[in-house]
C-alpha cells in the first residue's frame, strides 16, 4: 500500500507541476482547468486510499 502511495505522491506532484507551468504559459488556457481536474482525481485517490488504511 506504502507503494501505491508513493507513486500516486508523485504523480500528483508531476500534474501539479504541469498545471502551474499551464497556468504561468496562459491562466485563461482551458487545459488549466482540465489538469486541475486531472489533479482532483488524483488527490480524491490518495485521500481515499489514505483513510482506507485508517
Amino acid at each position: 500500500m506504502l507503494k501505491k502511495n508513493k507513486e500516486l505522491e508523485e504523480q500528483i506532484e508531476e500534474v501539479r507541476l504541469r498545471m502551474y507551468r499551464s497556468y504561468q504559459n496562459d491562466p485563461q488556457d482551458p487545459m488549466v482547468l482540465e489538469i486541475s481536474q486531472e489533479l482532483d482525481q488524483l488527490l480524491n485517490q490518495l485521500n481515499n486510499i489514505t483513510n482506507d488504511t485508517k
